[in-house]
């Protein structure tokens, strides 16, 4: 069977690279652990475990190259210089991630110093994917097959007006169809295609990286400080070490009704606007509108970044709605780089335990807007629940 490998230190999402900057800065004794989740009840053949394995510890080889840093030096203005140093001397250490596969069932766990282990979730997650379709016995789309398939999306896109972001690594179907849908975006998508997550194909492609935190960073925030306090603590940090940059927040960690509880003038001015990552896209449309509404903000001076599993039919859904009431753009994942006329899978790799100051480990949850995105312990959910007064 064959393997695969990563081809950049870069090819990650760019909001790895941004809250490791400020991890270094803020937490850099925090220690972390990871878990994968296999949504999809995926079988995994056998010696799937030693492929992926094999794939991990080539990742120790990779380095930031000179043209990969002054690329970040060009545009990435906020991060310090010390950290591209940083990165440059940075390297992928192989004996944090631990897998192991009993039968069909695979085990992938990380465990290291945050400022570290931040950087695994998104390629492990890509190498696992491509691994699991060239395990399989099914061919995908030939080449020209699905430039035109994003061809046609981007072009459909285009139509309504509406700005596209390709947020698709961590479910890709492998590298290459990752590069042919970025340079077909890139190609055919002049009105509407305005850059990807991956910091590696913005930079062939030319383009400016997008992105800015994830849940994990709140769910640390509230181990640190408690749940009360996750969401605000999470912003205050965020806003000390970006000064205003970077501003768009993630608002579905402890759910979207405790954020806004908390998110309140001066971070509702402060920040760009909100990303919606689950639940009900029109309602919470209309949470934000009224949101700013309500604090004397008119919402068409901000933008919503929608990103949870969008598809054009969903698209033209959320800009019906919310044309001429808010800015909106749409980071369009697995749709992209996963139609290939196979399934695409269903797993993550979440956060699962911290420790902070050599204390013990303590475990985190997420709350997310949908049931089944939730992630801890059942008695970690019903405490989370209890302090926030979710029903």
């Amino acid at each position: 069977m064959e393997t695969t490998y990563l081809k950049s230190i870069l090819d990650n999402d760019f909001y790895k690279f941004t809250m490791q900057h400020a991890v270094i800065k803020l937490f850099p004794k925090a220690q972390v652990r990871y878990g994968f989740i296999n949504r999809g009840n995926h079988f995994f053949p056998p010696g799937f475990g030693d492929l992926l394995r094999k794939s991990v510890d080539a990742m120790a080889d990779l380095r930031l190259t000179k043209e990969e840093k002054q690329y970040l030096w060009q545009h990435c203005s906020y991060l310090d210089p010390t950290y591209f140093d940083f990165l440059q001397g940075y390297n992928f250490d192989p004996s944090e991630v631990q897998i192991t596969q009993t039968g069909s069932e695979l085990k992938v766990t990380v465990e290291g110093y945050w400022y570290r282990t931040i950087l695994w979730e998104v390629p492990l997650m890509g190498l696992i994917s491509e691994l699991f379709y060239k395990t399989g016995q099914s061919i995908r789309l030939d080449d020209e097959a699905l430039k035109r398939v994003t061809k046609d999306k981007i072009d459909n896109y285009n139509k309504i007006g509406v700005s596209i972001l390709e947020f698709g690594t961590r479910r890709r179907h492998s590298y290459e169809v990752h590069a042919l849908v970025n340079e077909t975006l890139r190609k055919f998508g002049s009105n509407s295609f305005i850059g990807t997550s991956n910091v590696h194909f913005a930079m062939t492609n030319n383009m400016r990286p997008l992105g800015t935190h994830a849940h994990e960073w709140f769910m640390f925030h509230a181990a640190q400080y408690g749940f009360k306090m996750a969401n605000m603590m999470g912003l205050g940090h965020w806003t000390q070490v970006y000064d205003g940059d970077l501003g768009i927040a993630l608002t579905d960690t402890y759910t979207t009704a405790v954020f806004f509880e908390q998110f309140d003038k001066k971070y509702s001015k402060l920040f760009d606007g909100v990303r919606h990552d689950s639940g009900d896209p029109i309602e919470f449309a209309e949470k934000v509108i009224s949101h700013y509404t309500q604090m004397g903000i008119d919402p068409k001076s901000k933008v919503i970044v929608f990103s949870d599993s969008l598809n054009y039919e969903k698209v033209k859904r959320i800009a019906d709605f919310c044309k001429d009431k808010i800015k909106m753009s749409f980071g369009v994942g697995t749709n992209f780089t996963n139609d290939a006329g196979l399934p695409s899978m269903n797993m993550v790799i979440k956060l699962t335990e911290v420790k902070l100051n050599n204390d013990q480990w303590q475990g985190v949850v997420k709350l997310s807007d949908e049931k089944n995105k939730n992630t801890g312990t059942p008695e970690m959910i019903a405490l989370a629940k209890e302090v926030l007064g979710i029903k």
